[in-house]
């Protein structure tokens, strides 16, 4: 397959790419020829491994570690990053918290309830606000891709306060993407079920559930997520430059929203 390289000379960093699909992105913009920024929370050993495997590529990786759920972390991380890099042209941010043990709305509790606004609603706004008021100084400006959720449309028994943060993504990237325009891009790609580490590893996964999201989905898989690091990249470039404020989905069709 022919890698375009949509990234040379640009400064990507991508949160929780320790792991997953934050992992996935990180590497496919350092083949796309990014320096790439490699952030990661409690994952140390993902984190070296994913900058291992870029820097095994040919290109530049650095670390930074981070609570993005702390507004002084943030602030923190974007003055090293920007110290090291001379400046930052793109950002996706990854981090969500999907409240992976949870397998039922019935085990809901106020400590998983809190830790997931924390993480992907307030992370989220710190991430957008230090890092887009940085790219806004900035003679190029920037863009910056929110990782959201399928969740928005088909909301999520399973954890609903998961839902209830992925909607807090979508109404960020609207509002930040507005209050930057144009100088800096904001907008939102939505992937739906990925065969991530985690997911395959959950039990109902492995219970019946994978066999009926396939059967679900009219594309008839269910991707990986090099599959989707693409286009979720996609809204960083050039060619997207018309894309504000989107909130684009890209899970098969299962959710073939209408106008």
């Amino acid at each position: 397959m022919t890698v375009f390289k949509r990234f040379v000379g640009k400064r990507v960093l991508v949160t929780g790419a320790g792991t997953g699909f934050g992992s996935a992105i990180a590497r496919r913009a350092g083949l796309e020829g990014a320096r790439v920024g490699v952030h990661y929370y409690s994952s140390e050993a993902g984190a070296e491994r994913t900058a291992q495997q870029i820097r095994d590529m040919g290109a530049e990786a650095s670390i930074f570690q981070a609570d993005i759920s702390s507004w002084d972390a943030v602030k923190a991380m974007a003055e090293a990053c920007f110290d090291e890099f001379g400046g930052l042209d793109v950002l996706v941010n990854n981090v969500g918290d999907i409240a992976t043990e949870q397998m039922s709305w019935r085990d809901v509790t106020q400590e998983l309830v809190d830790r997931v606004i924390d993480v992907d609603i307030k992370g989220t706004l710190y991430m957008i606000h230090e890092f887009g008021t940085r790219m806004m100084e900035q003679d190029e400006g920037g863009a910056i891709v929110n990782i959201g959720s399928t969740v928005v449309v088909r909301g999520s028994p399973r954890a609903p306060q998961y839902a209830a943060g992925k909607y807090g993504v979508m109404a960020l990237t609207k509002s930040y993407a507005r209050a930057f325009a144009p100088k800096v891009r904001v907008s939102a790609f939505a992937p739906g079920f990925m065969a991530t580490e985690s997911t395959v590893s959950r039990e109902d996964w492995n219970t019946g559930r994978r066999e009926a999201i396939t059967a679900a989905t009219p594309a008839g898989r269910v991707p990986t997520p090099d599959d989707l690091a693409v286009p979720a990249l996609f809204l960083a470039t050039p060619e997207a430059s018309h894309m504000i404020g989107s909130y684009v989905i890209a899970d098969g069709g299962r959710s073939t929203v209408g106008a």
